[in-house]
């Protein structure tokens, strides 16, 4: 008799991505003393291996009688290449930070569907967003770049002539005469279907064009930056004024975290880093390593911001006004 598999509420498994997201932290920021008294190699071994027991790669969610399956590779993977890079901890770190990061995702995004307003949703509406959620592409792979419009139209066009037109067969063994007659109609039909192409593209290029590009300018009005997405007006400075307000309220975590977005949404305004959702803050901090010191500035600040949001340390006015000091520093030298 099979045994039955039931569906993980979905407070449980908020529970697991938050324990997985501290246990990770505890990798990223080990402490000492801890270390120092116990194989740390096998400390690391079981913090993985309860990850992976937390998390599985798939799993049945259930909200408010509505299931739906979770899509967790991404984490096998990462923790696969976590163990392969034993011996680069450079390497190590920056799969631990986007672990991290993803799984704050993953942990925001569920807050807002148990938010007491998601209570008047239908059950059909629940399983779809639960699924949007936990299957949403920043917490997969890249995938492969499709073909665009053009280059598919430009591959069939060729396609198409190729077998409409076959090669002439111009070998010796045939007598002349008709053979070349047909072989210059051939040419003729070839220069009239090339012409009734080009005066198609001279009067339609255009319009496709603007059509592509309109597209391309609202693909760049739409940014995500480390999971946040901005609006299409939003400037580094409006967010780093969102930054000082969260000060003023007393979130001085927040408003270091909105203080690096801020900071990122600077630099690529100034084409400096080009921006993409599936991106870690450790990929950003890539971007700059050959401008040396754009690089140092940045890294104390990212620094700054992996101790405080990932590594839930308490902030205080004297962190917030180190963070403030550093942006503005930054922002100063690299105008």
């Amino acid at each position: 008799m099979p045994l039955t598999t039931f569906a993980k509420p979905l407070a449980e498994y908020r529970k697991n991505v938050e324990a997985s997201k501290k246990s990770i932290v505890e990798l990223l920021y080990p402490n000492e003393e801890d270390i120092a008294n116990q194989d740390y190699a096998e400390f690391q071994r079981k913090t993985i291996t309860a990850i992976r027991v937390k998390i599985p790669v798939t799993e049945k969610i259930e909200w408010q009688g509505a299931e739906t399956e979770t899509n967790n590779l991404w984490l096998s993977d990462k923790l696969d290449e976590y163990e392969r890079e034993a011996k680069n901890p450079s390497k190590r770190e920056a799969v631990l930070t986007e672990i991290a990061e993803r799984l704050e995702a993953i942990e925001q995004k569920i807050k807002e569907l148990e938010n007491p307003a998601a209570l008047e949703r239908t059950k059909d509406e629940d399983k779809r967003k639960l699924a949007e959620i936990l299957r949403r592409e920043e917490y997969q792979k890249p995938t492969k770049t499709e073909e665009s419009l053009f280059q598919k139209f430009y591959r069939r066009l060729m396609e198409w002539l190729r077998d409409f037109f076959p090669k002439p067969d111009l070998s010796e063994t045939k007598p002349g005469g008709f053979e070349s007659v047909s072989f210059v109609l051939q040419m003729l039909l070839y220069a009239l279907v090339l012409g009734v192409i080009g005066f198609l593209l001279y009067r339609f290029a255009p319009l496709l064009l603007e059509r592509f590009q309109n597209r391309e300018k609202k693909e760049k009005r739409e940014r995500v930056i480390l999971g946040e997405r901005l609006a299409a007006n939003e400037t580094a400075r409006n967010l780093f004024d969102e930054a000082e307000k969260l000060a003023l309220a007393g979130n001085l975590r927040g408003a270091i975290r909105k203080g690096y977005v801020a900071l990122l949404c600077d630099l690529a305004d100034r084409k400096i880093i080009g921006l993409s959702h599936h991106k870690t803050n450790r990929d950003y901090l890539k971007d700059v390593r050959k401008r040396r010191q754009l690089y140092e500035n940045m890294n104390n600040l990212t620094l700054n911001f992996e101790r405080h949001w990932y590594g839930f340390k308490d902030a205080d006015a004297a962190d917030w006004e180190e963070f403030k000091v550093g942006y503005k520093k930054l922002i100063t030298d690299n105008r």
